[in-house]
């Protein structure tokens, strides 16, 4: 127009904001106004300090979060949902020692460009404001606490030959096994009998007060305003804590969900979840307080691993790293009661469990079976193999060296003592298992 030598034009210089990535972290940094004041994510809760740090020469705020990282979780969860024809997904990556959060994504999601033409359900962070009955991942707070406050130890067994009669519920077990199971067997085929039994030996008041430890009943400290508040039991009767035992009748974020997991496996540590890098502490080194015994996170490392090795989590294997977790299938709950054929899947855990470095979650909303699936819709079929292909990928990034396949580490002795020693810094190894 300017070459045109129209007279009567004028041209004005303006700025214009620019999301270089997206929409790939646009629930977690957010969007701002025509006004320049943030809408959502980061943009909102910081907005204060980010006015504030513009007006500072080189001034910045830096963020843990891993573009290489979120973009192989993006994918991942994207291709999940076409797959199985879901109509959500949230995935998390965390470091579990210092707590940095290195990749959070929902779905369905939206352009900051277009705001104005996006919809709630794409707005709605799945991650960290939506709260689930997360199901079956909730075992592994069941078997820890039972571990934890001696209650039972690892050769214990307890009877899941029928269902569990309590009062007017009856408690079944979706991998029904017929038989007496010792605990690492009620972990590996997620025995919803086995895992009532231990939450009612463990009690009410005690059940409710490690989970609180966890952070399990209430919003976690985050920086972001789309933050979650758990739903738990008013009544905390004997058949809630049996059910939460199972992971039914509590509702969490997934952002808890992982944090807690966290917790689990860096040898009891439990840390505040961030979407800042931390300045303070040296890299690799834990940034929070003891809340169970290294004992019980060295038992639960080696439970994880088995429910990779050989249990309901076999599709979350990626070769060479060692994953553990612990998949989660449940009903949705709705008014009344819950939606027999809506699923929340997840799939949550680990790597490399001989020293963990960093835990991954996968939550699908939704899927449905296929033909690859055999027309089962469970986490185990679902988002358990996205959390491996995940793994598979990210953890060169991150500089997590493989293991040798079987049969190659007697030709590479750095390895085979590489296995034997590699430990949390305190002289425990996973080979002592």
């Amino acid at each position: 127009i300017n070459r045109l030598g129209l007279p009567g034009f004028s041209f004005e210089r303006e700025e214009r904001r620019v999301y270089p990535h997206g929409s790939l972290f646009v629930h977690t940094l957010g969007f701002a106004g025509v006004d320049n004041a943030g809408l959502a994510g980061l943009e909102a809760a910081r907005d204060g300090d980010l006015k504030q740090l513009a007006k500072t020469p080189g001034g910045k705020m830096v963020t843990a979060l891993d573009s290489r990282v979120q973009h192989i979780v993006h994918a991942e969860l994207s291709a999940a949902m076409a797959e199985f024809k879901a109509k959500g997904a949230a995935g998390i990556v965390m470091d579990v020692r210092s707590g940095e959060v290195l990749a959070l994504s929902s779905l369905p999601n939206f352009s900051p460009y277009a705001v104005d033409t996006s919809i709630a359900d794409q707005r709605f962070n799945r991650a960290t404001l939506g709260v689930y009955e997360l199901g079956s991942t909730f075992k592994a707070f069941t078997t820890a606490m039972a571990l934890e406050y001696g209650v039972v130890d690892l050769a214990d067994r307890y009877d899941a030959t029928k269902p569990l009669k309590v009062a007017r519920f009856t408690i079944r077990d979706d991998h029904p096994q017929n038989r007496w199971l010792d605990v690492p067997e009620i972990f590996v085929h997620s025995s919803n009998i086995g895992a009532a039994q231990m939450a009612r030996d463990v009690g009410t008041e005690r059940q409710r007060e490690f989970l609180d430890r966890l952070g399990m009943l209430e919003a976690l400290p985050f920086e972001l305003a789309e933050n979650g508040r758990p739903l738990s039991p008013r009544h905390w009767r004997e058949i809630n804590t049996m059910t939460i035992g199972f992971g039914h009748g509590i509702a969490v974020t997934p952002l808890h969900l992982i944090n807690g997991f966290a917790t689990l496996v860096n040898g009891g540590i439990r840390t505040t979840p961030t979407l800042l890098r931390r300045q303070s502490a040296p890299a690799g080194e834990h940034t929070g307080e003891r809340v169970i015994a290294r004992e019980t996170s060295d038992a639960m490392r080696m439970l994880m691993r088995m429910v990779v090795e050989g249990g309901t989590g076999k599709q979350a294997e990626a070769t060479g790293y060692l994953v553990g977790g612990k998949t989660g299938t449940a009903e949705k709950a709705a008014a009344g009661g819950y939606k027999k054929n809506a699923l929340i899947t997840t799939f949550v855990g680990a790597f490399p469990m001989d020293a963990p470095r960093y835990a991954v979650l996968v939550m699908l909303d939704e899927p449905h079976g296929n033909k690859a699936t055999h027309g089962y819709a469970a986490a185990g079929w679902n988002a358990a193999p996205v959390l491996g292909r995940i793994v598979s990928q990210i953890a060169p990034m991150l500089g997590v060296m493989p293991l040798l396949p079987p049969g190659e580490e007697e030709e590479n002795q750095d390895q085979a003592q590489r296995l034997l020693v590699r430990d949390d810094g305190e002289g425990r190894n996973f080979a002592s298992f």
